[in-house]
């Protein structure tokens, strides 16, 4: 089992820098404004030979009690809770504050070993700072500087005697390019939750979580980084990302957001499906349809997900006039699942689970060869290739070369002379013909080879 370790401190010490350092990727947003972070995040984190959890927090500090500040800190009460050893990190430039001293004595009572680590110790500004630390009877500060990498062997000299050593293994290497329909039957799901904000995000997967995980509020933009967590759902593991609500760019204006936006957008990209939250009062609106788009291009599944349900007066034939209304607004991604849920409620819960399943085993498909060149035959029949110019385009033949998404080549003369809208109709055949609902499908087109080419350029 992992050995885990909770970053802890005041805001703005640098926690989430630590936290980048020793994970090897900017999974934190790091910005000088204090507050930053206000979910926990884990991540697995590598200094030399040792392997364990690090949990990034908020930072300790004191709000009213329901405000979102307290709410922040029973997150990393909650992490202090779940972890192994703390790391108590101090900013070195400024000094002791009294904040300091008095989480000083909150980690204390956590009854658990704590690492103090003075950051931003480089220079001479920082030596002092660091020296001060003795005063907080936390045992002999590590001075590192987490933003240049600087101490890293004392942290890890620091974090040896607290670490068990972790058995060397074969590191298994995982092609995310493709792999067969058998094996993406087996592994765990990448899904993130993408949407406007305030659409209920973080609310769906508190209740997929059964516990209050990710921090709620009516105030629009209360998630900021991308928070992932583990998810059981029948049997099956899932990987889920929230993330920050996108609006539209020239609404962006904080810097801050900017990071969030490019944050949400990394989980757009790691994931395999992703889930589209619509606010039910509010949907399918210019946004959203961007979102959509931005997915599809990004060659995601996509599941559609129409949420806050519990607040929509039941008429007859709703679920269907949404599948119309999907349709309508989103013909690049025709027959996306389309779920309506509550969050808040629960429900709609499992459909939503069963689409986005659903939704990742057509992404992996692989279409058999002859069904394939069977359908291009009859799709070629029944509406031939436009001619341009008064020449006849020919279409060779066409071969899937991978799946995640569907991606196909189809050879061809003149690629460059085939109409968009040609494809499109070869594009919404195929995804009826092979039952590749919502998918993103890939058709690039590449010109064969005129084997009597060379004759026009022997000399004369």
């Amino acid at each position: 089992m992992s050995f885990t370790i909770a970053i802890i401190g005041r805001p703005n010490v640098g926690k989430s820098t630590l936290f980048n350092r020793l994970v090897g990727q900017k999974l934190a947003l790091v910005d000088d404004e204090p507050g930053v972070t206000r979910d926990r995040r884990e991540g697995q984190a590598r200094l030399y030979d040792l392997d364990f959890t690090i949990i990034d927090t908020a930072g300790l500090d004191e709000g009213a009690k329901g405000s979102l500040t307290a709410r922040m800190q029973e997150q990393t009460e909650t992490a202090i809770a779940l972890a192994d050893a703390l790391m108590f990190v101090i900013d070195a430039r400024v000094g002791l504050t009294p904040t300091d001293r008095a989480f000083a004595d909150f980690a204390r009572k956590a009854n658990k070993p704590v690492v103090l680590v003075a950051n931003k110790a480089e220079g001479k500004h920082g030596e002092i700072g660091a020296m001060e630390s003795y005063a907080l009877g936390l045992g002999d500060p590590v001075q590192i500087s987490a933003e240049h990498g600087e101490g890293m062997g004392d942290l890890h000299e620091a974090l040896s005697a607290l670490v068990p050593a972790t058995p060397e293994e074969d590191d298994e290497v995982e092609d995310d390019e493709d792999i067969s329909e058998e094996e993406a039957a087996q592994r765990p799901i990448r899904v993130a939750i993408v949407g406007r904000p305030n659409a209920g995000k973080s609310t769906l997967i508190n209740h997929l979580l059964g516990e209050e995980r990710l921090l709620t509020s009516p105030e629009a933009g209360t998630t900021r980084d991308s928070i992932a967590v583990e998810i059981t759902w029948q049997g099956r593991q899932f990987r889920v990302f929230d993330t920050a609500g996108l609006r539209r760019r020239s609404r962006i204006e904080e810097k801050l957001e900017k990071l969030s936006v490019a944050d949400a957008l990394r989980a757009v990209r790691f994931a395999e499906v992703v889930v589209m939250m619509m606010d039910s009062q509010n949907k399918f609106e210019e946004q959203d349809l961007r979102i959509a788009d931005l997915i599809e291009r990004e060659g995601r599944a996509i599941v559609l997900a129409v949420n806050k349900w519990d607040l929509v007066e039941r008429k007859p034939n709703q679920i269907s006039q949404l599948r119309t209304d999907a349709d309508h607004w989103l013909p690049q991604v025709k027959g996306a699942p389309i779920v309506a849920v509550s969050g808040l409620m629960g429900e709609g819960i499992d459909r939503l689970m069963i689409a986005i399943q659903e939704a990742y085993a057509v992404w992996n498909r692989r279409l058999p060869t002859a069904g394939l060149n069977r359908w291009f035959e009859q799709a070629i029949q029944a509406s031939p290739p436009p001619a341009v110019s008064g020449r006849r385009l020919k279409l060779n033949y066409i071969t899937q070369v991978k799946a995640r998404p569907p991606s196909l080549v189809l050879f061809c003369s003149r690629a460059d002379a085939i109409p968009r809208s040609y494809l499109r109709y070869l594009t919404n055949s195929l995804r009826e013909t092979f039952d590749l609902p919502g998918t993103p499908i890939r058709i690039t087109l590449r010109e064969k080879a005129n084997p009597f080419a060379y004759k026009r350029k022997r000399p004369s």
